[in-house]
């Protein structure tokens, strides 16, 4: 029967060096190959080294995915209402929800939830820019409405066409 492997003395060592087979005096049996047995737990085979501390196979756990969507949703829904300001109550619906995901996603942004704190923040101004817009075209549309109509009987075209000259 062999003698047991040798253990390392000190730094520089070969990690374990295991005698020569009986058979094959030449040639080192195995040394260097797989990892070597555990105490306590003789011809159960090799054993690997885990995160979890025990013999086994381990993996590390995963991190949590970030959750960026709302930061994303707030960029999206701002350009959309910064770009469709025409229809003014649309994009003031829209701007109002931009402004309000951007900031649910900074605060995720804040605790280390989401990692896109600058695209939730460009969804606040777009999503404001459309709010200011829509608001100013809304405002002029309604003021411009009532003092500029053309219906009345001494502004409108066809009074103004069928008078005589």
């Amino acid at each position: 029967m062999p003698p047991p492997p040798i253990a390392p003395d000190g730094p520089g060592q070969a990690p374990y060096a295991y005698p020569s087979h009986p058979a094959y005096p030449t040639y080192p049996s195995g040394a260097g190959y797989g990892y070597p047995q555990q105490p306590g737990y003789a011809g159960s085979g090799p054993t690997y080294p885990t995160y979890g501390g025990g013999p086994g196979y381990g993996w590390a756990p995963m991190a949590p995915q970030p959750m960026n969507g709302m930061g994303t949703a707030s960029l999206v829904v701002g350009i959309v209402s910064a770009a469709v300001f025409c229809i003014w109550p649309l994009a003031i619906v829209l701007g109002i929800l931009a402004v309000v995901f951007g900031l649910v996603a900074r605060q995720r942004a804040r605790r280390g939830q989401a990692t896109n704190a600058g695209q939730a923040l460009a969804g606040i101004i777009c999503g404001a820019v459309g709010i200011v817009l829509a608001v100013t075209l809304g405002v002029l549309l309604i003021v411009l409405g009532e003092e500029g109509s053309l219906n009345t009987d001494e502004g409108s075209y066809s009074s103004v066409l069928s008078q005589p000259r």
